[in-house]
This record gives C-alpha cells, sequence and structure tokens, in this order.
C-alpha cells in the first residue's frame, strides 16, 4: 500500500516534470517501465476485489451454515456427515486450483488469471471457515462433548496445517486467531484444573513454546513480517500469563524464579535472534523486527514495574491453585526456550560471521545488561523479606528513564522519527504518571501538565529541523 502510494505520487510527479520540460518522454517512459506506473489502477482494483471476495467468502459461509442449519433436523446422519465434507473437499479443491493458477506475463496492466488466483484465495480462506463449522456439528451429531476453547485449539490447528500447505498468509493469521481465542478461553480453566491434562489442554500450558515454535517457520514460508511479530508478541504474552509473574510479584512467594525468568527470556531471544542461523536464509528479513519488539517490550515492562503497587505485597498470600503437573511444566517451556537463547547470543557475542574480531556492539551490551537487572531485580525482591520497595521501584525508573533517552539518542543519530518520538513519549508518559501516582497539589499538576506539553512541542520541532537540516546537507 505504501509502495503503490509512492508509485502514484512519482508518476504525477513525472507527468509534471515532462510538462514543465525537465524531462524527456523516452525518460518518462522508462520511469514507467520501472515503476509499472501502468499498473496502478490495476493493483487498486485487485486490492477492491480481494476486499468483496473475502466479504462475500464471508457472507456465502454464513448462508450456507444457515442453510444447513434450517433442514439439520430433517436429515439423517449419513446425509448430514456427506453433505459437510463434500462442501469441505469441493470448496478447498476449487480454491487450491484456482489459487495455484499461474499468472501469464503483464501486458499494459492487464493480468489475465490474477481474478482467479484472488478468487481462489477466498475459497480457501471459506474452506477454512467450513472446517470449524463441520467440527463442531460432527461433534454434536456424534455427541462428542468438550468446551469451547478445545474447539477453536482444534479449528486453530487445521488451519495452520492449510496454511502450511498452501504457504497463505491469511490463512496463517486466521489460525493464529483462532488459537489465541482458544488460548485465552482455556487460560482461566487451566490455572483451576485439577486432574489428568487433555492434549487441548497441553497446549495451552505450552502456548509460549508452540507460538515460537509453529509461526516463526511459518513467516518464513509465507514471506511475513505480520505472521512474525503476531507469533513473537504472542510468545511473549503468554509467558507472563503462564508464569502467572504479577501474582508472583504481588501476591505469593512461591517460584519466584518464573517471574525473572519469564521477565528476561523474551527480550533475550528477540534481540540474539539472527535469520542467517537458518541454513537456506541468506539476508535478514525479520531481525529488525525482532528488535524493534524488544525495545517495545521492555518499554512496557519497565513502565509497568516502575509503579509502585506491584511492588506492595499485601499482608495475604493467593491460594495455590497449581496441580503438580501444571508446576512441572513451565520448566520444559523454561529450559528449551532458555537453551536457544543461550545459543543466539553465544553466536551473537561470538561474531562468527566476521573474520576479525571486533568491538563488541554496544546495544547489544546495554541490552544485555537490561535483561539480566530485569531477571534479578524480581527474583532478589520477592526472596528477600528484608528488601524494600524502593529499591526495585528506582532501579526501573531509572531503567525506563535509560531506555528512553537511548531511543532519543539513536533517533537523533539516525533520523529516525520513530525512535525519537518512542522515547519522548516514554520520558513523557514516565514524568505524568510518577506525577499522578503520588500525592501532589493541582499547582504542580498543571506546572507539570504545561513543561511536558511545552518541551514535546519544541523538542519536536528542533528534532524536524535538524533532520531537514541534515537532508538538505546529505
Amino acid at each position: 500500500m505504501v509502495l503503490d502510494n509512492f508509485r502514484r505520487k512519482l508518476r504525477q510527479e513525472a507527468q509534471i516534470w515532462r510538462e514543465e520540460g525537465l524531462i524527456d518522454t523516452s525518460v518518462y517512459q522508462q520511469l514507467s517501465e520501472r515503476y509499472q506506473f501502468y499498473n496502478l489502477e490495476t493493483a487498486a482494483r485487485d486490492r477492491f476485489v480481494v476486499i468483496l471476495i473475502a466479504l462475500g467468502s464471508i457472507l456465502l459461509g454464513l448462508g450456507i451454515i444457515t442453510f444447513i442449519a434450517a433442514n439439520w433436523q430433517a436429515w439423517s446422519r449419513e446425509v448430514k456427515l456427506t453433505l459437510l465434507l463434500s462442501l469441505f473437499l469441493v470448496t478447498n479443491i476449487a480454491g487450491f486450483y484456482l489459487q495455484r493458477q499461474p499468472i501469464p506475463a503483464t501486458i499494459r496492466g492487464k493480468t489475465p488469471g490474477r481474478r482467479k488466483q484472488i478468487f481462489g484465495h477466498g475459497l480457501l480462506l471459506l474452506g477454512a471457515l467450513i472446517l470449524g463449522a463441520n467440527m463442531a456439528l460432527v461433534a454434536q451429531m456424534f455427541h462428542i462433548s468438550g468446551s469451547s476453547y478445545e474447539l477453536f485449539l482444534s479449528w486453530g490447528i487445521g488451519v495452520l496445517i492449510m496454511a502450511y500447505s498452501l504457504g497463505l498468509t491469511t490463512l496463517g493469521i486466521l489460525s493464529f486467531i483462532l488459537l489465541q481465542i482458544g488460548y485465552w478461553w482455556g487460560l482461566g480453566d487451566l490455572w483451576y484444573f485439577r486432574g489428568e491434562l487433555t492434549w487441548l489442554q497441553m497446549l495451552v500450558q505450552h502456548m509460549p513454546l508452540l507460538s515460537w515454535v509453529l509461526f516463526v517457520p511459518l513467516a518464513y514460508l509465507c514471506r511475513s513480517r505480520w505472521i512474525f511479530g503476531l507469533g513473537a508478541v504472542a510468545f511473549a504474552i503468554s509467558l507472563q500469563f503462564n508464569f502467572k509473574t504479577i501474582e508472583i510479584l504481588t501476591y505469593s512467594r512461591t517460584s519466584p524464579w518464573l517471574a525473572s525468568l519469564a521477565f528476561a527470556i523474551p527480550p533475550a531471544l528477540l534481540w540474539s535472534y539472527d535469520d542467517l542461523q537458518f541454513p537456506k536464509v541468506t539476508f535478514r528479513q525479520f531481525q529488525p523486527l525482532a528488535r524493534t519488539l524488544t525495545l517495545a517490550f521492555f518499554s512496557i515492562l519497565f513502565y509497568f514495574l516502575s509503579f509502585r503497587w506491584v511492588w506492595q505485597i499485601p499482608s495475604y498470600t493467593s491460594p495455590n491453585n497449581f496441580s503438580s503437573s501444571l508446576k512441572f511444566l513451565p520448566v520444559i517451556d523454561v529450559i528449551i526456550l532458555g537453551a536457544l537463547a543461550l545459543w543466539q547470543w553465544w553466536n551473537l557475542l561470538r561474531q562468527k560471521n566476521n573474520r576479525h574480531r571486533q568491538r563488541v556492539d554496544i546495544n547489544s551490551i546495554a541490552i544485555g545488561s537490561f535483561i539480566l537487572i530485569s531477571a534479578i531485580v524480581p527474583l532478589w525482591h520477592v526472596t528477600t523479606s528484608t528488601n524494600p520497595n524502593a529499591i526495585a521501584i528506582l532501579i526501573f525508573n531509572l531503567l525506563l528513564a535509560i531506555l528512553a533517552c537511548g531511543l532519543i539518542r539513536q533517533g537523533l543519530e539516525s533520523g529516525k522519527r520513530c525512535a525519537f518520538w518512542g522515547g519522548m513519549v516514554l520520558l513523557t508518559l514516565q514524568i505524568i504518571s510518577r506525577m499522578l501516582e503520588y500525592d501532589t497539589g493541582l499547582l504542580f499538576k498543571s506546572l507539570v501538565f504545561f513543561l511536558c506539553g511545552v518541551t514535546v512541542i519544541l523538542a519536536g520541532l528542533w528534532f524536524e529541523r535538524r533532520l531537514d537540516f541534515k537532508t538538505i546537507k546529505n
């Protein structure tokens, strides 16, 4: 979408240049061929067609499900099963056939076969939706009892298999959504579960590991930053909730190492991630995104742990509802993910791709320090009864300020607006949060708001002026 906007703007500028005589017709034709100006309208029309087909597929699926529900009681079990399987197979076979149709060479903006691929893509998406309806109806026909989260987890696994088989980003995102619905639905039941675990409950318990193992290879197969980012975010968040880090810090002193590892493993794994560790990968496709997610994780973690109420342990402790199996299972995730993180950091620090030893990147040293402090302080706080809360609060406020200043410095050096404004937002949010958290007068609050507003405006204007000056100078 961004590339199309650039091409459209370039075409408008090129037409003006040609009219003003700055370029001749041959140069304009070269620009047109290089940036494919003649495909702009086709690309916009194809996006519109994709939206229409996706919407139509959803409505068509709802219509089919409604029709089946209206005649469900009148049909025998054999008719129902045959109809469901036939509908699923016909939809997916037709979608696979159309989606695999080769596209002939582009001729002046016309792409024969492109519409067939789009329609086939829509049929495959419809087939994934029909899969869930079939699973629910078959379970009802054969009186198979189960929870709603088990249906979504099974459905998500089925769609994930389709995504791996076809290499489609939309199916990968749909499988991610279904698995996350099943995970969050089943997480509450898992916390208070007592008894033998089923294989679907094991999926919920090992969702941090599965989010990394299942979606990272799928991201390479689909060449999708969306799938990699969603998988990494799900891995980091599910690790916090599976290990119950907030309960460990605020209510319970049992297994404090779980909270420390849950805070340390996500940034350690993401920052040291390198695409070149895979044998058939020749360029770093997802490493910048992984490092951006690391900074986002630290921003949220430091901001959250800078509040006073997080470290105030009440006089009572929450009951321990974990069964013996649930106490042991997180160790598996910790061992595998921790070993993977250590292996990646070993490769990062060794710098095996360089022939000569070089100075270790200062950013990696800073991130490594953040990881160690994030792991040590919660463990020290929970295990030491005489530890005052003010020390932990002060440490994470300092870490938040250092991270914000580091982002501002990086933005100034590289000219990246996201880094500069991210640091400014963090620093401003920290000042305002501390002012609101502690007992301060209204006059002081108004002064802080006024100074923050003036600082943000002046800093933004100064940064944009400095960026423009660097652009002109270069």
